[in-house]
């Protein structure tokens, strides 16, 4: 089998990455939805499992057979495009998705530290509303425009005064001649002075009630007319580049012809435009100045856009960066699609997500070459950038609420598969097993000493195998490893004797998750129990935070000489006393031994 290289390396640094870095990592653009045919059970062509993007499912073989075996690695086949290479490459080449449209991460815009909302100086909420196609953003004023826009909606407003005044007129002189022809009819109709008295009284009555309707309804038309042209005028005024308008209020600039004052945009596409054009050297020079202006909440906040502005710079980030135009995808198998019994296939999650993504970017493409109209196209565009948040984050985005609610299963994003107790980072990479390590419930043991922990028999043997497999053959109980181990297996009395001298005076490592501070992680000299727990001895409980009700401990054995006189020099618990955040004693009786102490001290022996 072939030897992979072995790269050495320090440490690792987690930067945000370019589109152009993204295109070096792919090996290849993914333009289909599909992963395998289902009738010959090989990656489709362009799709999201393509050898020739991804490299080949067989070992040093091409998709087509014209090439096979290790005589021909490195060949790219001329036939189907596949190199010749082990499948191996599978877990490490990545492809990449063309995005039609900037797409906002939703790591750097949702939450209450969003690094892009404070870049722009837009409140989280409003920033969400305009990635998701609700708010625009104004990306620039033009000074003579806006002049020329406030006298215009003066001169409609005044205008429009004039019209509801000409049209309150119209309809006073209306109701007069209505009523001057009723009041004559009356004076036709009755002969009877005193009736044709009440009734044309009647009649005034009722002529100064629609008056005074009249006059209330002119009113308040005029009122909401004037208010409405004010407040718009107010906002043009004060229009300035990063400001917020609501979709209703560009609706009326763009129906009174005022709109060619200000250029606005919505989605990431606008967000995209600005930081490209962003000066960070100027922009930081600028949050400087203004710090030495502001105190209070403003200055915490421009202090916290200083610090976002430092690190791009010294990081050389654009901070463009925060929107992705190239979508990356991962290896093909860290997202397998597996046959199961009877036909059926289980695939990863991650591959719906991607569908999903590369559906709605294919459909958006279509709709903007056909010309589609401007509000079916900002549709699409709000649909991708929910896709690419499901991808990312599910969690946060806010298709979750909507899966949650049905009876579709919730998939897995891949910030999912990162983050949690069942994560990769504390399941796989903190969390993983390792030689010279077990785990199990701990239980308490008061009969210990306070550098003392009980290690079950079981666990001790499986811990300290290679050391007793070594003294079985010193001492001549077995001739060879094979025999050691079936010697080992009979559990013959000899063997317990054995591991009692081997533990004598070796301590071993106990350690409780999460490890938050030094005293989470301590050496105790082993004591062999018949039980299938960890003992411990209750005043070092504090240290750990644990408690006996279900906690499980892991435990790790010193192997060199070094390690070993460590955890004796330094983290037994009676070197570690005292807090190490303030100074103050951490291990002392309380709770049954305080009680304890308090009984057989007592004077008063009457209970």
């Amino acid at each position: 089998m072939e030897e992979l290289p072995v790269i050495d390396f320090s440490g690792l640094k987690i930067r945000l990455a370019s589109p152009e870095d993204i295109l070096k990592w792919s090996k290849g653009e993914v333009t289909k939805p599909e992963t395998i045919n289902y009738r010959t059970f090989r990656p489709e062509k362009d799709g999201l499992f393509d050898e020739r993007i991804f490299g080949p499912t067989k070992d040093y073989e091409c998709y087509c057979g014209k090439y096979k075996r290790m005589r021909y690695k490195g060949i790219v086949c001329d036939r189907c495009g596949v190199e010749v290479t082990s499948s191996v490459v599978r877990r490490e080449r990545m492809g990449h998705i063309k995005l039609a449209t900037p797409v906002a991460h939703i790591w750097y815009f949702k939450g209450s530290s969003s690094p892009l909302s404070t870049i722009l100086d837009i409140p989280t909420q409003s920033l969400e509303r305009i990635i998701y196609y609700a708010l625009y953003l104004v990306r620039e004023v033009n000074k003579e425009e806006q002049k020329n826009a406030v006298e215009k909606l003066e001169n409609l407003k005044n205008e429009q005064i004039k019209i509801e005044e000409e049209k309150y007129e119209a309809s006073k002189d209306k109701l007069r001649e209505e009523y001057a022809k009723q009041k004559e009819d009356i004076k036709k109709k009755l002969s009877n002075v005193e009736q044709r008295e009440i009734a044309l009284q009647e009649l005034d009555l009722k002529e100064r009630e629609q008056y005074r309707v009249l006059s209330d309804d002119y009113v308040e038309e005029k009122s909401q007319k004037i208010a409405v042209y004010d407040r718009v005028v107010k906002i043009i005024k004060a229009l300035k580049p990063n400001d917020t308008i609501e979709e209703d209020d560009y609706l009326f600039f763009k129906e009174k012809g005022v709109d060619e004052c200000v250029a606005v945009g919505m989605g990431s596409e606008v967000l995209y435009e600005i930081l490209s054009n962003t000066d960070l050297k100027a922009l930081q020079n600028e949050t400087l100045t203004e710090l030495t202006k502001v105190k209070g909440e403003k200055r915490n906040k421009l202090l916290k856009k200083e610090r976002i502005i430092e690190s791009l710079i010294k990081s050389s980030i654009a901070p463009q960066w925060m929107l992705l135009t190239i979508l990356p995808i991962i290896p093909p198998d860290l997202r397998p699609v597996v046959q199961l019994p009877g036909g059926k296939f289980a695939t990863s999650d991650l591959n719906d997500l991607y569908r999903r993504v590369i559906n709605r970017n294919i459909r958006l493409k279509q709709l903007i070459d056909l010309g589609a109209p401007e509000i079916i196209l900002r549709n699409e565009k709000r649909m991708l950038q929910e896709a690419v948040d499901s991808l990312l984050d599910l969690q946060k985005s806010r298709g979750r609420s909507r899966t949650q609610n049905s009876s579709v299963k919730v998939l897995k994003s891949l910030s999912d598969i990162l983050r949690g107790k069942q994560g990769r980072f504390r399941q796989n990479l903190l969390g993983k097993r390792v030689d010279y390590s077990g785990r199990s419930t701990i239980i308490v043991g008061p009969e210990l000493k306070i550098n003392q922990c009980g290690i079950p028999k079981e666990m001790a043997l499986e811990l300290f195998k290679p050391y007793l497999l070594h003294q079985i053959i010193v001492r001549g109980l077995a001739p060879n490893i094979k025999s050691a181990k079936n010697f080992l297996e009979l559990r013959d009395p000899v063997v317990y004797d054995i591991l009692e001298e081997i533990i004598k005076d070796r301590p071993v490592l106990l350690n409780r998750a999460p490890t938050l501070h030094k005293l989470s992680i301590l050496g105790f000299y082993p004591v062999l129990t018949d039980s299938n727990a960890i003992k411990l001895h209750p005043t070092v409980c504090a240290g750990y935070n644990a408690d006996f009700d279900g906690d499980a401990m892991g435990v790790f054995l010193p192997l060199s000489h070094e390690a070993i006189e460590e955890v004796k020099a330094r983290m037994l618990p009676y070197h570690n006393l005292l807090k190490p955040a303030d100074g103050t004693p951490i291990v002392i009786p309380n709770k049954e031994m305080a009680l304890g102490v308090y009984y057989i001290t007592t004077v008063d022996q009457h209970y």
